[in-house]
């Protein structure tokens, strides 16, 4: 008998109905954590990415809106976080990635899983590194989504007071002298912040009831980066800026960027929407960098984004091919 499959609930964030949790095992035996959320009658579906540190818990609100807008919502847990396998052996909490490619190829495993549960049409939905991931498998070729709306996606980041080139340099040299799997930063998580020093969300209830979340289940905790993780969004950022890389995305992609911005690079996504033959960008006034954790002012700019292109696809019919 397979290990259950469990999604977590608070009272604040109860497990939308409907929800089916399942394993899927990578290529490399890694596994996986996926959920599927049906919707009645629906409008098409939703292919949910989370950002970094992020489970599909924290999701729990937006994925209720989608199913309530009528959506089919396939959400899951990258590797390294969440429920799905860490990759660390020696501490649960280590952010890491070895490359581009694992994260990429999971991506395709499960949209194959479960592309004939999946009405049309498709649209992606990312945030942060979610959304950076989710445009560069578009890049990389992911031709299966009919449109993707990304909040804040992680197109570059701040390397801080270490000039970009010597960040790339010291990063792969990091990685490639045994050292990837090394914190990049003093080690930290979401349990040792506070509201008054955030810079996520401006909103304290939806701040208030993540934190709830992870002291109630300290196992969706992911804490500071490795080196080697570092390594792995800069390779990002440039697979991103290759010349006709983006240019060759036909599909309509919206890129909201926070006006509050301090973890990832406005100039860098705001790049890609002008380049992406059917991009838009869209900036949210006031908002800190999870636009989809914010006030609802702010949640009201994206969702109005998401409508528009939603009724600018073509009519649902059939399921994904």
């Amino acid at each position: 008998m397979s290990d259950p499959v469990p999604l977590y609930e608070t009272t604040e964030a109860p497990v939308p109905p409907g929800a089916e949790a399942a394993w899927l095992t990578a290529r490399d035996g890694v596994r996986l954590r996926v959920a599927l959320y049906p919707a009645a009658n629906p409008r098409g579906s939703v292919v949910l990415s989370p950002g970094r540190t992020e489970p599909i818990e924290k999701y729990h609100e937006v994925i209720g809106e989608l199913v309530s807008r009528g959506f089919t919502v396939l959400a899951h847990d990258w590797r390294g976080q969440g429920l799905s396998d860490r990759l660390a052996a020696d501490d649960r909490r280590k952010g890491c990635a070895n490359g581009w490619r694992p994260f990429l190829d999971d991506y395709s495993r499960i949209l194959s899983a479960y592309q004939a549960r999946l009405p049309r049409p498709w649209i992606a939905m990312g945030h942060s590194m979610g959304g950076g991931l989710t445009l560069l498998a578009l890049v990389e070729g992911e031709g299966r989504f009919d449109a993707a709306i990304l909040s804040a996606p992680m197109c570059d980041i701040d390397t801080g007071a270490i000039p970009p080139l010597l960040g790339r340099i010291l990063a792969r040299l990091m990685t490639l002298v045994g050292r990837g799997q090394a914190y990049a930063a003093p080690p930290s998580d979401a349990l040792s912040e506070t509201f008054d020093t955030t810079v996520l969300t401006h909103d304290e209830a939806r701040w208030q009831r993540t934190l709830r979340l992870y002291q109630a289940h300290p196992d969706l905790v992911l804490g500071s980066v490795t080196w080697g993780w570092v390594d792995f969004a800069l390779q990002l950022a440039g697979r991103l800026r290759r010349p006709g890389a983006v240019e060759a995305v036909r599909i309509p992609i919206v890129i909201a960027t926070a006006e509050q911005e301090r973890l990832v690079r406005n100039g860098a996504a705001e790049a890609v929407a002008a380049r992406a033959p059917a991009g838009r960008h869209l900036m949210v006034a006031g908002a800190y960098h999870e636009i989809l954790m914010e006030t609802d002012p702010c949640r009201a700019v994206f969702w109005d984004a998401f409508e528009a292109l939603v009724r600018a696809l073509p009519t649902p019919g059939s399921t994904g091919a």
